[in-house]
């Protein structure tokens, strides 16, 4: 999978679900002016019959510890580790394509079972991505390695570390970024603000946000937009002078470490637009709302 370019994969059977399930939880939140609806999250909460999500494991639907910006980064920071340490601070719209199937990390043993539990545990139960992996379809049948864009795991990756971190019913779960920038946008996501790129520093534990392909153009005052639209995010693992470091999935087809320049004051944009990292069209900073709203020391 090239980067996160087919991140969103508006297919139409997902969208008509969307359009269903736009405003059911957060109905007044969720629907933008205009008569459109916001998409809130991506599919119903499926959980067992003692109501905890059967797919999470038992110390995150019970709550053992607190939902903390050091637990998420962490976790952000293992699963990198574990694709081997990569960076890439390449402009995504020139990296070339990988030449063969094994030159992808999401596709080598012990790697691609792991994308398979970003999707398991990441998104809600019973639907069809829970039985993906970094190279299988809902059957168990290999896909072809050249043209993977549907089954794009950026978005699963987020979901996963959001659930695992602690953050339960807080966060709209989902296949796609657009879910939950859009539900940031509306204020229907309770761990979630939106904020505009100009005007917020992300923190530590934030995820940055960037429209891809098309969507390039999208901005913070186009936020929440009507319909899913192709994105990436990445959460802010580092900060120091110039510039943060981002780790996001399914770049590079791996969980992959991005340095990210910015403002002197650590915005991501000019007072008058013009963001500082010339690779991406930033559209919003998504602040994480934690349990204990406490940056590390060692960030400054």
């Amino acid at each position: 999978m090239r980067n996160v370019v087919a991140a969103a994969r508006p297919n139409q059977a997902v969208l008509g679900r969307v359009g269903l399930l736009a405003c059911a939880a957060l109905a007044l939140a969720a629907c933008s002016g205009g008569g459109g609806q916001t998409p809130v999250a991506q599919y119903p909460s499926a959980h067992g019959p003692n109501g905890q999500d059967t797919h999470v494991p038992d110390f995150v639907t019970r709550g053992f510890e607190p939902f903390t910006r050091a637990d998420a980064m962490a976790i952000a920071l293992r699963e990198w580790r574990l694709f081997g340490e990569p960076v890439d601070d390449d402009d995504p719209e020139a990296r070339p394509d990988p030449v063969g199937p094994g030159v992808k990390p999401e596709r080598l043993p012990g790697l691609w079972q792991r994308v398979g539990e970003y999707w398991w545990i990441g998104q809600d139960p019973y639907e069809s991505e829970v039985d993906w992996t970094g190279k299988h379809d809902s059957d168990g049948h290999a896909f072809d390695f050249q043209h993977d864009g549907r089954f794009a795991w950026s978005a699963a990756f987020i979901s996963y570390v959001m659930r695992v971190s602690g953050a339960g019913a807080r966060f709209p779960y989902s296949p796609n970024h657009a879910t939950y920038i859009n539900a940031a946008a509306a204020g229907a996501a309770a761990a979630l603000r939106a904020h505009d790129p100009s005007l917020y520093a992300p923190a530590l534990g934030d995820l940055i946000c960037a429209g891809r392909g098309s969507s390039r153009v999208i901005r913070f005052h186009n936020l929440p937009t009507r319909d899913l639209f192709p994105a990436h995010c990445g959460m802010v693992v580092a900060r120091e002078p110039g510039q943060v470091s981002i780790i996001g999935g399914n770049v590079d087809d791996a969980v992959t470490l991005t340095h990210v320049p910015v403002g002197p004051t650590g915005l991501l944009a000019s007072a008058e637009g013009s963001f500082y990292d010339t690779r991406y069209s930033w559209c919003a900073v998504l602040q994480v709302l934690y349990d204990a709203d406490d940056e590390s020391p060692a960030d400054d």
